[in-house]
């Protein structure tokens, strides 16, 4: 059983949402919170396996609320799903840095939803491969050009390579198609590189081909 929370100041959004679980046997609803302080309370009683939560929201938002439980180890198997417009919030980029694990559009099909949250609750973290593409490129584009960086100076030249595409939402399946290699030799990398950068799971290896300049999806070739 996978066991969710749903955290929004918006009650008729969480009562769609809970709609949606509801109907699920795999999943249980075990709270709902209507702002972050809220959020961090319950999440440390109920302990769910995934969080759903939104950014913009009264006392604390959601950005702090992701920040707080990424730093308690106590809530270390916890994953967090943002929930976001797309169009407004300017603050995913930063939430991914903080923990959380992807993120989805509050409009988003019900089946994918759904999806999204079993991926998450198996340990996996880019949920919508085309969607989060489109969002890592939009939001990291608006942050400073990072300075070359030896962060990665530990990994392979192979390794390299993944983390690039792993940086542009591809799944372990697309990058042993991409690179020729079976699906478990693409996973066995992605876990070694995991290990070696000390990343949480794949949205943080995202942020860190991001900030070490390894990935520019916004500038230009010679800049």
């Amino acid at each position: 059983m996978i066991r969710v929370m749903l955290v929004d100041d918006q009650r008729l959004v969480r009562a769609g949402f809970a709609s949606i679980l509801g109907d699920e046997e795999d999943i249980e609803l075990v709270a709902e919170a209507s702002d972050g302080s809220e959020a961090l309370e319950l999440v440390r009683s109920k302990r769910p396996d995934v969080v759903l939560m939104d950014i913009r929201m009264p006392r604390m938002d959601g950005l702090e609320a992701t920040e707080r439980i990424g730093r308690d180890p106590k809530l270390d198997g916890v994953k967090v799903v943002i929930l976001t417009t797309f169009d407004e919030d300017d603050y995913v980029y930063r939430a991914l840095r903080a923990g959380a694990s992807g993120f989805l559009v509050k409009d988003t099909d019900p089946d994918e939803l759904l999806h999204a949250i079993r991926v998450v609750a198996a340990g996996e973290a880019l949920i919508s491969p085309k969607v989060t593409r489109r969002l890592i490129a939009e939001f990291a584009g608006r942050v400073a050009r990072p300075e070359p960086s030896s962060k990665l100076g530990a990994l392979t030249e192979r390794e390299t390579e993944v983390l690039k595409l792993v940086a542009t939402g591809m799944s372990n399946d697309e990058i042993a198609k991409t690179l020729f290699l079976s699906p478990a030799t693409a996973k066995t990398h992605v876990s070694r590189i995991m290990s070696k950068l000390s990343a949480r799971d794949r949205a943080q290896l995202v942020v860190t081909a991001y900030e070490a300049g390894l990935v520019r999806p916004t500038w230009t070739e010679g800049e």
